[in-house]
């Protein structure tokens, strides 16, 4: 299987990463000083991109660019990849706190295995551009924020099948994203802490 890192460009409304996109809503491709990026409004702007990247995938890191909104909803999905027909998923979320502040929380399920990670004591400035990564080394799921390590845990996780990815919403169409996505990468590898994406490149 190719080591090679999949890098989604979310910057159209047509197709990401060379897959089908299907538009939920009304988002927006807008600019930004690090390029184009998809703005969604919170409430009923969603993409499905006709595709689980993770598809195979022993190890993989997840990287999402995002810049989240300060008014959005308590409880946001902003990347949810799933597994056809099976209900095997990894979520990587949000959680809007007082002060406009937010925290991640990670998820990953297969079958009866499951494990959530979040820690909402360490937040993080809405309004901003930030990475978070979601990343499986076979045992132990971990994620980081910009590049710091914020949690982490045992869960028997195994390869997902073919599946789709929606973004700036969960697949059912709940706990909608307010804010923006630019960029997405999948590493077939964890990636080491000093090699994630930043922000601003």
């Amino acid at each position: 299987m190719s080591s090679v890192p999949v890098v989604w460009s979310i910057d159209n409304l047509v197709a990401i990463g060379g897959h089908r996109v299907t538009v939920v809503g009304s988002p927006r491709v807008v600019d930004t000083p690090e390029g184009k990026a998809i703005e969604f409004n919170g409430a009923s702007d969603g993409v499905f991109v006709e595709n689980n990247p993770l598809a195979g995938l022993e190890r993989f890191t997840i990287e999402v660019v995002f810049s989240p909104a300060a008014d959005g909803g308590e409880e946001q999905r902003f990347v949810h990849i799933e597994e056809t027909g099976t209900g095997n998923r990894a979520l990587i979320e949000l959680r809007l706190l007082p002060g406009a502040v937010w925290c991640l929380d990670t998820f990953l399920r297969h079958g009866d295995a499951s494990l959530t990670l979040i820690d909402r004591a360490m937040t993080h400035r809405s309004a901003s551009w930030h990475v978070a990564a979601l990343s499986f080394d076979g045992q132990t799921m971990a994620h980081h924020v910009d590049c710091v390590r914020q949690g982490s845990g045992a869960v028997a996780f195994k390869p997902l099948g073919p599946g789709r990815t929606s973004i700036g919403v969960r697949q059912n169409l709940v706990s909608w994203f307010k804010g923006r996505v630019r960029l997405m990468r999948i590493t077939p590898a964890v990636v080491p802490t000093a090699d994630l994406l930043r922000a601003s490149m």
